[in-house]
């Protein structure tokens, strides 16, 4: 059974930085198995993949994030981070991280982060 908490979310000016983690609840050998992705969801807007992150390390961002962005795990912590710089005010959201193995997927209960310009 996996389980995904988030933390690091705050408020933030513009240009800031912030560094979401994402810590799983299972087993490090399951762990490594996962494709992790981190999504987020603006007032009013669909949620989106903002980055995500294989089990060979492979990386992926949205458009709107790369060369600000970073996303990366540590297999030993079961934690996969969100190295955020050069915030936004439409960076605004609620990010979520998520899980997948196979057809299987698991959603964290997400942490706010806010972008004050």
């Amino acid at each position: 059974q996996v389980q995904l908490v988030e933390s690091g979310g705050g408020l933030v000016q513009a240009g800031g930085s912030l560094r979401l983690s994402c810590a799983c609840a299972a087993s490090g050998s399951a762990f490594r198995l996962l494709r992790m992705g981190w999504y987020r969801q603006a007032p009013g807007k669909q949620r989106e993949l903002v980055a995500s992150i294989t089990s060979g390390y492979s990386t992926d961002y949205t458009d709107s994030v790369k060369g600000r962005f970073t996303i990366s795990r540590d297999n030993a912590k079961r934690t996969v981070y969100l190295q955020m710089n050069s915030l936004k005010p439409e960076d605004t959201a609620v990010y979520y991280c998520k899980s997948r193995l196979g057809t299987s997927e698991v959603w964290g209960q997400g942490t706010l982060v806010t972008v004050s310009s």
